[in-house]
């Protein structure tokens, strides 16, 4: 008499796809039973408060506050500019002429700064004192119009 070709892995493995199954079909009857649709507008509608937060009820009329496009400044504020100078001082750190790039120490802040070759006014190399202004690059902040300070 031949023995039974199933063996215990093999029953585990039918169990757990059963289990599966039943665990979709659970899931499935959950979703039919929890639809949304026939939700009226006003139930699926979201408000802003006074805050800025998200809420479900709508906004108090007696808070709600108008803005006039006019008075909704598209200009950097002075001190803005102030904040961030046009020129700037540092110390070429790194450069490497064959490859056409370096780096810069700006005195005030300690960043280091990228520039290309492309950039310069004046040659430079390592350790030689510059003026430079800084721009925004896709890869960070980019010295340009760099100079060399004669000192």
């Amino acid at each position: 008499m031949a023995k039974s070709q199933e063996t215990f892995s093999k029953k585990e493995r039918e169990k757990q796809r059963k289990r599966k199954q039943q665990d979709k079909q659970e899931k499935r009857q959950e979703r039919k039973s929890n639809n949304n649709k026939g939700k009226s507008l006003e139930d699926m509608m979201a408000y802003l408060d006074e805050n800025g937060n998200l809420t479900d009820k709508p906004q108090d009329p007696r808070k709600k506050r108008v803005f006039r496009q006019e008075d909704i400044p598209l200009e950097v504020s002075a001190s803005e500019e102030r904040s961030n100078p046009s020129l700037r001082t540092g110390i070429v750190t790194f450069f490497n002429d064959h490859k056409g790039f370096g780096f810069i120490n700006d005195a005030e802040s300690r960043e280091r700064i990228f520039f290309h070759i492309n950039d310069l006014v004046d040659e430079v190399k390592e350790n030689d004192k510059v003026t430079f202004t800084v721009k925004k690059s896709a890869k960070g902040p980019a010295a340009f119009n760099v100079t060399l300070i004669n000192a």
